[in-house]
């Protein structure tokens, strides 16, 4: 083979090649495009229904920190006898009544606001034993009393865990 045929049939190999090269690339670029956007559909489809799944779960969960706010959870939990340590396990059995109840919800919300709620939970059922182990505490009346006398003192941890729980639902929609 001499110089000639060699030159001549690479003016037709490269044309060739770089035809073949941009080819390629254009339908690599437009089948990745055509993935995306058919992964981005999918997406926004499943997005349209898991967001009322999760404002549920959030408005749930907006329930539960009201329903066990000491304020409210003792006004509507009364003791059922003078006995402080029946009232205290009363009370934390609603407590616990009502997070199993939603306990489900944890897989729609954020790992951060479960953790919080459940920080307020624990917080309430330990402030609940520490209130029942004052010996100024005498009865279930006066464990009522002293427990509200301590909430205007302190800030309460279902409040926080709420003010947490609606800052996230902002960033949701």
């Amino acid at each position: 083979m001499n110089a000639d045929t060699i030159f001549e049939m690479l003016m037709y190999a490269v044309p060739s090649l770089i035809t073949g090269g941009v080819a390629y690339y254009l339908f690599d670029h437009h089948f990745k495009d055509q993935q995306n956007a058919r992964r981005w559909l999918l997406q926004r489809e499943n997005q349209k229904h898991s967001l009322p799944l999760r404002l549920q779960a959030y408005e749930r969960m907006a329930l539960f920190l009201e329903r066990i706010n000491p304020a409210k959870l003792l006004i509507r939990v009364a003791p059922v006898s003078s006995d402080k340590s029946h009232y205290q396990n009363l009370l934390i059995q609603h407590i616990e009544q009502e997070f199993e109840h939603n306990l489900t919800q944890q897989i729609y919300i954020t790992d951060d606001c479960w953790t919080m709620i459940l920080t307020a939970k624990n917080t309430i059922i330990q402030n609940i034993r520490k209130t029942t182990a004052d010996p100024s505490v005498t009865d279930a009346d006066s464990l009522r009393e002293k427990i509200l006398s301590n909430l205007l003192q302190d800030e309460v941890a279902t409040k926080v865990a709420l003010e947490y729980l609606k800052t996230e639902v902002s960033q949701i929609l």
